[in-house]
């Protein structure tokens, strides 16, 4: 028997919540060491397993330049309104350990008190979807939890992005377990089932990028209407590599976004200073950003710093320094580099702006 699956679901949401509880499946479970040139650090995101060698829950796994308690990285996407997935669609359980966790859920849900009427009604209606071959419009039923077809392929379910901040989005991945055989592409009605995109999204967002600390000359102290000379060490200028990857039985993907610095942009904590270059982006030339002063060149004109012109009155100025770094992905069923929005981070140094002292004689 065939019907519209979201009309048929729909007169029992608060029961279907119920006996789906138990799938959340979310949480940072492990992390390794951060490491900054991406180079074997690790975390990843699972549920529980039971030793029966089958996988209990969907995982990503990250490796690279992550951040090593699974929460979000140090980069802030250039683009406002690009954010990574909420949720997602990814394998959960094979057949057998789906049959073992749904009916229990199922028959605690029809037991506890008061599910009756339209609640009742679906819980039923999801057990026949299981069980007894009953399906929707877009959506078919399973005989005995396709346990016939142990092996060949996973149910797949909701998994919520734990550093999402917005619940609703963040819960939004609410179809029933559905079943994916193994080298088979989710059923096309699961918009949000895990592609390589997303993972190069979610790696986007454990990324942890090197820190921005400027080399000023001079250092922290300055004089008013003295460039103040800023550049970075070259070794802040190596790739950093990001990689998450879903790698259980019939099913592997995996994503590999990767960050290049690309330019520097000052903003000197005050109306009252000019930036060099005038717009304050200071490129990349020659693989470096700016030249380490040198004596002599005083009187020159840096190729990226700062000049300020009125002292900070014996407090500071705060000066930003926001290195962007331009953000590609590769992966599964996509080898050439694919653009991701620039990402940004940035520090603040303290500095001290004096007035140029005169002697009288």
């Amino acid at each position: 028997m065939n019907r519209p699956r979201r009309a048929a679901l729909g007169t029992g949401t608060a029961a279907l919540t119920l006996a789906l509880g138990a799938l959340t499946l979310t949480g940072p479970a492990y992390a390794g060491e951060p490491e900054k040139n991406g180079n074997g650090a690790s975390t990843e995101e699972k549920g529980g397993g039971d030793g029966t060698g089958i996988y209990a829950a969907a995982k990503v796994q990250y490796s690279g330049a992550v951040t090593k308690d699974g929460g979000s990285g140090n980069v802030s996407s250039a683009h406002v309104n690009w954010t990574p997935p909420p949720c997602w669609y990814a394998p959960y359980l094979g057949a057998k350990d789906f049959k073992k966790k749904m009916s229990k859920n199922i028959k605690d849900a029809k037991n506890t008190p008061g599910m009756t009427g339209h609640a009742g009604a679906a819980i039923n209606e999801m057990e026949r979807h299981y069980e007894d071959d009953y399906g929707w419009t877009d959506t078919p039923g399973y005989k005995d939890y396709n346990v016939d077809k142990d092996g060949e392929g996973m149910f797949w379910a909701g998994v919520e992005n734990p550093n999402e901040p917005d619940y609703l989005k963040r819960t939004g991945c609410t179809d029933l377990p559905f079943w994916v055989d193994n080298g088979e592409p989710p059923p096309p009605q699961h918009e949000e089932a895990i592609t390589p995109e997303m993972l190069a999204a979610l790696a986007y967002q454990h990324m942890e990028l090197p820190g921005t600390k400027v080399t000023l000359a001079p250092e922290a102290v300055t004089k008013v209407n003295l460039p103040t000379w800023a550049w970075l060490d070259k070794a802040v200028f190596d790739e950093v590599k990001a990689t998450a990857e879903i790698n259980v039985p019939g099913f592997n993907l995996q994503a590999t976004t990767t960050a290049k610095p690309k330019s520097l942009t000052l903003d000197p904590g005050t109306k009252d200073a000019t930036t060099i270059p005038a717009n304050g982006e200071c490129p990349i030339v020659d693989g470096k950003i700016g030249e380490p002063y040198a004596k002599g060149k005083s009187k020159e004109t840096p190729p990226c710093g700062v000049t300020y012109r009125r002292s900070s009155g014996g407090d500071t100025f705060p000066l930003k320094a926001s290195l962007t770094w331009e953000i590609s992905w590769v992966g599964t069923g996509q080898a050439a580099p694919v653009g991701l929005p620039n990402g940004t981070i940035e520090a603040v140094q303290d500095i001290t702006v004096e007035e140029i002292q005169s002697i009288n004689r």
